[in-house]
């Protein structure tokens, strides 16, 4: 077996230690460096074609036979921490996670403390949908490891507050509704948890929503009884994204008329 340039030989032992992605910290680390010199290495190794730079001081590696194919990210989730931390994974995606739903989306939902200049971002061949939360809304997670990576993605109950809260999380209402109700037939699903997060999240409408889709959800009496003792004054829609013309009083939410017959109201 032919053996590697001294350059490519480092860079392996980099790859090897960190999994999918590299920073300049891994590289200090592994191969016992200072700053400097681990990132006179880094550019060089980017130059060379070897590495590509997917955000500030996020590399991936560049598929080179030599280095072998198992480099090269199969699992974008990989890419999250070190490019939106401190974020978790929400929405749609930990929906899938979760086996919440069968539908699958493109984008990677990332809810991250970071400044947002546009809802989608491309690196790599990878999409994310992107909403900013200040630091003190991340609660409510789970840690799963990929790869060699940790990752943070909203638990079960966190996913269904998040997209009830903001319905474009979920990709829509109606794939909201789907979601809850799927969750309600959880052995672990739990009511005091849902309430609980949507009272830490501190948004009025979540209560309205809430209650008005799980009212008519088999075993959801005690959570729509919960969420009537949090109803505040004024009106919220169903999903902003919709036309909502018909007021369902009880909830003070505006919902669209197909919904009027759907939930027998």
């Amino acid at each position: 077996m032919n053996k590697l340039p001294s350059g490519r030989a480092k860079l392996a032992r980099v790859l090897r230690a960190t999994g999918d992605t590299v920073q300049i910290d891994d590289v200090v680390e592994t191969l016992d460096l200072e700053r400097s010199e681990a990132s006179k290495l880094l550019a060089r190794w980017t130059k060379q074609g070897w590495l590509k730079r997917v955000g500030p001081g996020v590399y991936v590696s560049v598929p080179l036979d030599s280095l072998q194919s198992k480099h090269v990210i199969n699992d974008p989730w990989v890419l999250v921490p070190p490019l939106f931390s401190p974020a978790y994974i929400g929405g749609w995606s930990a929906a899938e996670h979760w086996d919440l739903t069968e539908q699958i989306f493109r984008e990677i939902v990332v809810m991250t403390t970071q400044q947002v200049r546009t809802k989608y971002k491309e690196v790599h061949g990878v999409y994310f949908f992107l909403r900013h939360i200040k630091e003190d809304q991340i609660f409510g997670t789970k840690v799963v490891w990929r790869s060699q990576t940790k990752i943070e993605v909203s638990d079960p109950h966190r996913t269904i507050i998040d997209m009830i809260s903001d319905p474009s999380l979920g990709g829509g209402i109606q794939h909201v509704d789907d979601c809850l109700k799927n969750y309600m037939l959880r052995n672990d699903h739990d009511i005091q948890k849902l309430f609980s997060y949507a009272e830490l999240l501190g948004n009025g409408a979540v209560f309205k929503r809430m209650g008005f889709l799980v009212e008519s959800i088999v075993g959801g009496e005690r959570l729509a009884k919960l969420c009537r003792q949090k109803i505040t004054k004024g009106h919220a829609k169903l999903d902003p994204s919709l036309q909502c013309t018909r007021l369902i009083t009880r909830w003070r939410l505006r919902v669209p008329d197909s919904w009027i017959e759907e939930k027998l109201v």
